[in-house]
């Protein structure tokens, strides 16, 4: 295994290379073996690179779909309990002597 000082002038570069040092963990333990060490020992040829790259690409479509919708539902449900809070107005004390009326009660014409 290869060591390497690298110093990062920028944390989210850092976090995303931390990420893919991680990912590369992860692709080891499953599969036993580098992506270097697939490639230059034939396991897979350029199709199936190909085919790897489509695949990865329509699941991010699919999360991407999935987030926007978590989104919406997320926009919706503040916009309808902000509409609650604004539609709701305690009375004033001078408005004690007219009761509000149910949508059962009658009102005689004047």
């Amino acid at each position: 295994m290869k060591s390497k000082t690298i110093l990062f002038r920028d944390p989210v570069v850092e976090r995303v290379c931390d990420k893919f040092v991680k990912r590369s963990d992860v692709g080891y333990a499953k599969y036993g073996r580098t992506l270097h060490d697939e490639r230059t020992g034939k396991h897979k040829d350029l199709a199936g690179y190909l085919n790897d790259v489509q695949e990865e690409l329509m699941d991010a479509i699919l999360y991407i779909q999935a987030a926007k919708e978590e989104l919406a539902d997320d926009l919706g449900s503040k916009a309808i309990e902000e509409a609650r809070k604004a539609s709701f107005r305690p009375p004033h004390p001078s408005d004690a002597s007219s009761a509000q009326l149910d949508w059962n009660d009658y009102v005689a014409p004047v």
